[in-house]
């Protein structure tokens, strides 16, 4: 297309007004939706990498770290959540998240908090249908890996201790009713409510990680602690595990962050750069702090800390540069170790595997910082507010995320206990979810 309008504008003896009409077109012709087979390679790739970060990255991080009578519930917990996800997605979740009918720039309805039905069953979605420069069908895929790993994460704060078929009925109403459209407002374009608002956030700060990690905090909370803690020391049963996993974290988030910008170009190359920066640097951080305080420096801290990088950058890795994400790697990782030791003591909350200490604060740490970050002034992409009108926008987004998800699944997990029970009894959780509720053993004894 660019190629035939340029012949046209060079072409001789081209008449004043046939030029004047194909002047008024061409921004229109040049912006519609093309098919590029780089961005496609590229977004096939990413949508990969981020299905690792679940299966199996995740869910080996996670199994890792819990007792070897409960490895095996945590990796069918994970592996049950991505089948399911993907079935809810197709139904409706893509087109909750994702269909803009009677959205407007500036107008606050319902369809600014959560899409129509005009996409369940992925209707519309042909091997033509193109969005931006990618097959519809590859973007849909790359979303449904951000709607399966942000439930999976939430696992971990609850780990040891909540029913299967509890876990699974909670699972499929919290996507539905926070997670998707937590997705639209943030992410489907003019009209969606912290759209609207201006929020920098790139590949999930608000959306996945500060949503599932105040989830956590609440489905922690009100399961209760798990027998024995905090007085019988809990130590994960098999750091490699644990180490692989985080390691493949790593990998699969640069599909996370990169792929967010659904092309192959400048803006994915830099988010693939600070990435690995604030990654490499909240390990140290965390390290550091750890060292100081206990010691000894510890795998499980180091990783740990590679993980609170990974979810600080997130949502600044469209608009941060190098130096802003030294500052978020540093800030997540003494920030996150601080709430995973300190806080959680004091408060006396036993959140198995720190998803709220990792994701929740990490996400608030980097989704504030995003709007110090993008600025010029640290070697951002730019800003086109004030510094501190986008840190005001940005904790603004922060709130909405905590009140929002904190209310809505504290209602969901109490509707829960009085209609199914959330939590297996003392006998079983004693002898381990691997044996009482799925009769298997991760290990032979």
């Amino acid at each position: 297309m660019k190629r035939l309008l340029s012949a046209l504008f060079n072409k001789k003896g081209l008449s004043g007004t046939v030029l004047g009409f194909i002047t008024l077109l061409a921004p229109s012709l040049v912006l519609a939706d093309e098919l590029n087979s780089g961005d496609t390679a590229w977004m096939l790739t990413a949508t990969v990498l981020v299905l690792m970060m679940t299966i199996p990255g995740l869910s080996l991080f996670y199994a890792g770290m819990v007792r070897s009578k409960n490895v095996l519930s945590v990796l069918m917990q994970c592996f049950a959540i991505c089948c399911m996800v993907t079935v809810i997605w197709v139904v409706y979740g893509y087109s909750m998240a994702f269909d803009t009918t009677g959205m407007e720039a500036g107008v606050v309805n319902l369809n600014s908090i959560v899409g129509g039905l005009g996409n369940t069953f992925l209707q519309g979605i042909s091997v033509d249908s193109i969005s931006g420069s990618i097959p519809e069908s590859v973007f849909a895929t790359f979303q449904l890996t951000f709607a399966i790993i942000t439930p999976a994460l939430i696992v971990g704060a609850f780990a040891e201790r909540m029913k299967f078929s509890t876990m699974m009925v909670f699972m499929a109403l919290w996507v539905t009713i926070c997670y998707f459209p937590m997705v639209h407002m943030v992410w489907a374009g003019d009209g969606g409510l912290l759209w609207d608002w201006g929020v920098l956030d790139f590949a999930g700060g608000t959306v996945v990680h500060i949503n599932a990690g105040i989830a956590g905090l609440v489905a922690a909370i009100m399961l209760g602690k798990r027998k024995g803690y905090p007085e019988t020391a809990m130590p994960p049963h098999n750091l490699t595990l644990s180490v692989i996993g985080a390691s493949m974290l790593w990998v699969g988030w640069f599909g996370f962050n990169a792929g967010s910008e659904l092309a192959a170009d400048g803006v994915t190359g830099m988010a693939m750069l600070v990435t690995q920066i604030a990654t490499a640097t909240a390990a140290l951080a965390w390290m550091i702090a750890e060292w100081n305080s206990h010691g000894k420096p510890s795998v499980l801290g180091i990783i740990t800390g590679a993980v609170a990088g990974l979810v600080a950058i997130t949502p600044a890795s469209g608009s941060a540069g190098p130096q802003g994400a030294l500052l978020i790697g540093a800030a997540a990782g003494f920030g996150c170790f601080f709430a995973s030791t300190t806080i959680k003591r004091a408060m006396g909350y036993d959140d198995s595997l720190d998803v709220f200490g990792v994701h929740a604060v990490g996400g608030i740490i980097g989704a504030i910082l995003t709007g110090v970050c993008a600025s010029s002034v640290w070697g951002g992409s730019g800003l086109d507010v004030t510094m501190s009108a986008q840190v005001w926008i940005q904790i603004k987004s922060v709130l909405f995320t905590i009140i929002y998800t904190g209310v809505l699944t504290s209602i969901i997990l109490m509707i829960l206990d009085s209609v199914m029970g959330l939590r297996v009894d003392e006998e079983e959780e004693v002898g381990g979810l691997d044996v009482n509720s799925h009769n298997e053993r991760g290990y032979i004894l």
